[in-house]
């Protein structure tokens, strides 16, 4: 039985909204009136609206997404915690969408009780909604379906991606701090140099004695910046955007994603983050069920370095001509060693999803903490230059004044 999104008055005159359960709109329509309210507009959710949306960039441009990654966190969880208390799929999707938060949520839950009603697969309705639901999310539901164990597969997805997000919001919060000193010291120098120093100096150029060296310098620095700022903004944009285009191109990302892994610091953190993400999609999809090659596809496609994620393909081929797991890692030198020591005790214990989910929780760990200690060495570092620097636009403005205060007495 399909759902039907409604707006409707009722009898005081007032606009209501919500979905309602019939066989077609003009039942939707009996069933609204039967409630003693007048309907204003009816429309189909499911399968039918999801292929008569449009789909062009504007729109997906212009709207958000139903679910950003917390709060489709929660949903799995509040999802799981029902399907694990054995209520069936259909009544714990009525009990979602009617907890929902928000319209767009309540319809899209909605649209999928519909097509569980009519007898789809929930993991084919949820792929109906691809902006919302990734093929990864899709393939294990999809998995713990086919294995009669959804309840405890949607427990895992969870897990997974709680995970993912304390990683990503942890690295976030690393990196904030830094960020917004670099920014307002750049903020900061930018209107010393380019409005406070040239009033200050301007107070000197009538006087015929030679400036110090210092506010010179600073002097022809603000000249440059007051003459040029624009155009070397306009140089930067244009860089950056050459650079972007550059990067779409696949050979050339690749390359550059090779040589950003050698990086002393960073380096390691995108090897150690992206490691971490792609032991724990296999980890997932291996637990659940899913074929070892295809869990190698898709924890291959979540890898955003994409010379890691040449190398996974690679380790893909030689896992399909029979190669172990572990020996196909251990050939592609980017990936930690700890990924394939781990996967090897997995395939000699038997236990490869719990391996690979240790190995994922250990990276991650070491990411966090070498993402924390790098935060917490630039931190006093910013400091310090931004107050080097602004010491020196300082004694430019002073010298001169100092000189002038000996030369008067």
């Amino acid at each position: 039985m399909p759902a039907f999104s409604f707006e409707a008055l009722d009898a005081e005159g007032r606009v209501r909204r919500g979905t309602v359960d019939a066989d077609s709109p003009r039942a939707a329509r009996g069933l609204l009136r039967a409630q003693a309210l007048v309907p204003l507009d009816v429309q189909v959710l499911g399968l039918e609206s999801s292929l008569d949306a449009p789909q062009g960039w504007l729109q997906r441009a212009l709207t958000r997404p139903v679910f950003n990654a917390t709060g489709l966190a929660v949903w799995t969880r509040q999802l799981a915690g029902l399907v694990g208390s054995g209520l069936p799929l259909e009544r714990a999707l009525t009990a979602l969408a009617e907890e929902a938060d928000s319209q767009p949520q309540r319809h899209l839950v909605a649209a999928l009780r519909a097509e569980v009603n009519a007898g789809a697969p929930f993991a084919r309705a949820l792929a109906l909604h691809p902006r919302e639901f990734s093929p990864i999310y899709c393939a294990v539901i999809g998995a713990g379906e086919s294995s009669g164990a959804l309840g405890e597969v949607l427990e895992s997805l969870a897990d997974d991606l709680e995970a993912r997000q304390q990683l990503r919001a942890k690295l976030v919060g690393a990196a904030l701090y830094p960020a917004i000193v670099t920014l307002v010291a750049i903020i900061i120098v930018l209107f010393l140099v380019g409005y406070v120093v040239p009033q200050v100096a301007g107070v000197f150029a009538g006087s015929k004695r030679a400036l110090p060296f210092l506010t010179v310098a600073m002097l022809a620095i603000s000249d440059f910046v007051r003459s040029y700022g624009w155009a070397l903004l306009g140089a930067l944009i244009v860089i950056a955007t050459g650079v972007r285009l550059a990067l779409a191109r696949p050979a050339f990302r690749v390359k550059f994603d090779g040589w950003w892994l050698k990086l002393p610091l960073l380096g390691r953190l995108a090897r150690g983050y992206n490691a971490a993400r792609f032991a724990s999609t296999l980890a997932m999809l291996a637990g659940a069920g899913v074929p070892i090659l295809r869990a190698l596809q898709a924890a291959a496609e979540t890898l955003n370095n994409r010379a890691l994620r040449a190398d996974a393909l690679a380790a893909l081929a030689l896992v399909r001509e029979g190669a172990p797991l572990a020996s196909a890692l251990a050939q592609e030198k980017r990936f930690p060693p700890l990924l394939a020591m781990f996967a090897r005790l997995g395939e000699q214990t038997g236990r490869l999803p719990q391996m690979l989910g240790r190995a994922a929780t250990q990276l991650g760990g070491e990411v966090q903490r070498r993402a924390l200690q790098l935060a917490t060495i630039l931190e006093p570092l910013l400091i310090v230059a931004m107050g080097l620097v602004v010491m020196l636009i300082v004694l430019a403005v002073l010298m001169p004044i100092i000189q002038l205060n000996q030369f008067v007495k």
